[in-house]
């Protein structure tokens, strides 16, 4: 099957966007490998500028436009659970771009904060539904251009440059874990594994309070789910009918695991106390299916996707 994205253009983001993010550690975890028996690696995608991997698929998106429209791009519009929003108001306002973001009303104050801070307009909804929904009609009336936070090839590219610094930073890895929201960053993670080391396994991890994936797989299509409320805020709503994700997980991903909220609270407490680190819901999520479920054997390396979580919800977790 043919995909809209290759590991050449993940090759290609990967030198696009090489000067505008960071090349984040992958940093080996006593405390996970002996909890499940692995050498497990944490690729600390908390580090980035704007706190989560979602500024690589935003600078690729906005950097690959320039080239194509030159100095005068149109106005941007996206909808996003905040993290996409944020990383795309960053990348926008260091390259001067206009840009609108609907984003849920309940997301994090520190996301949409954020937003704000770098210039682009907010408009909040009343729930991720909704925002995607509203920003993809603002760009049907001709106003902007729709960046999707995950059904986009540039999106999709440009979080496919985790994969291949994982496996360059640690060729014996074997399997991958990953957070699956809108199914975006594990489509470019599979891509570039599957296409560079045919040996490495990519799985990922929904919550129990919002699932598609795992729906729409036995479905054998995408389906309308209930979200429920989640700490994993980040990877809660339904996928939008018109995914190109959902091809590229059904051929690509070797599993999905489910975790709940209180293994959600276990990973995060655990990441502070053990690993020192600062992770949202879905940021821990990862982390949450490998002290639940196990890790496999070998080196399994763990995306550690986001920290952008309230002070004040971190302090009642902890």
């Amino acid at each position: 099957m043919q995909f809209p994205v290759t590991l050449t253009d993940i090759r290609a983001a990967a030198r696009r966007i090489e000067s505008r993010v960071l090349r984040t550690p992958l940093r080996y975890s006593p405390w996970l490998s002996e909890r499940s028996g692995a050498q497990v690696f944490l690729k600390l995608e908390t580090l980035q500028p704007t706190f989560s991997y979602k500024v690589r698929g935003a600078f690729n998106a906005a950097l690959a436009l320039i080239e194509k429209f030159g100095t005068s791009p149109p106005p941007l519009v996206t909808a996003s659970a905040g993290n996409h929003g944020r990383a795309l108001a960053h990348a926008a306002g260091v390259l001067r771009l206009p840009l609108t973001v609907y984003a849920p009303e309940n997301a994090p104050r520190t996301k949409l904060d954020a937003i704000r801070a770098s210039g682009a307009i907010l408009t909040t909804c009343r729930d991720y539904d909704e925002a995607e929904i509203r920003a993809k009609q603002h760009a049907a009336a001709g106003q902007a251009l729709y960046i999707s936070p995950y059904s986009h090839p540039d999106v999709i590219a440009g979080a496919g440059t985790i994969g291949l610094e994982i496996l360059s930073d640690q060729p014996k890895i074997n399997r991958i874990v990953v957070p699956i929201g809108g199914g975006g960053l594990i489509s470019g993670i599979a891509i570039a594994v599957k296409q560079s080391s045919g040996s490495c396994e990519v799985r990922g991890v929904e919550v129990e309070a919002s699932s598609p994936f795992t729906h729409a797989l036995a479905a054998g299509h995408i389906v309308t789910i209930l979200v429920g409320e989640t700490l994993a805020d980040g990877l809660s709503g339904n996928l939008d009918p018109d995914t190109i994700t959902f091809d590229i997980v059904r051929s690509m991903v070797d599993g999905i695991d489910i975790v709940t909220e209180p293994q959600l609270v276990q990973a995060i407490s655990g990441l502070a106390r053990e690993e020192k680190l600062i992770a949202e819901g879905a940021g821990a999520a990862a982390t949450a299916a490998v002290l639940a479920h196990g890790s496999g054997a070998g080196h399994v390396a763990v995306i550690v996707s986001g920290a952008n979580i309230d002070v004040e919800k971190l302090r009642e977790l902890l």
